[in-house]
């Protein structure tokens, strides 16, 4: 297991480890033979998520001087340890210490599932 610690997620960009060749998840989702086959979706669990969408600031003309704003964000749906369905296509494949891991945006996540049992 890596140490994500040194990892950081910019933006709406989701880390996810791809868990190849599954029909059945381990919460019990399934995927379908037929999209499995044409691999134009994946699964796989979320690692880490980025800080989300950053909001816009409000400008202060009056105040130039002022420049100790800090920058806030919409945050993401996507949480570590959820297990997501993506498209493929959206997919850019990393590798991290010898692991494959890809990163999508949140556009491209398709399905979450949160099971709360799994993560406690």
């Amino acid at each position: 297991m890596i140490n994500t610690e040194k990892i950081i997620i910019v933006g709406d960009r989701i880390l996810i480890r791809p868990e190849e060749n599954i029909n059945k998840t381990n919460s019990g989702l399934y995927l379908p033979p037929g999209v499995q086959e044409k691999e134009k979706v994946q699964g796989g669990y979320v690692i880490k998520v980025g800080p989300g969408y950053p909001i816009g600031m409000p400008t202060d003309d009056d105040e130039p001087w002022r420049d100790s704003k800090s920058t806030k964000y919409i945050p993401l749906q996507a949480k570590a340890g959820d297990f997501a369905v993506f498209l493929r296509k959206d997919a850019i494949e990393v590798e991290v210490e010898k692991e494959k891991f890809v990163i999508v945006s949140q556009a491209a996540i398709l399905l979450l599932y949160r099971d709360e049992d799994l993560l406690s």
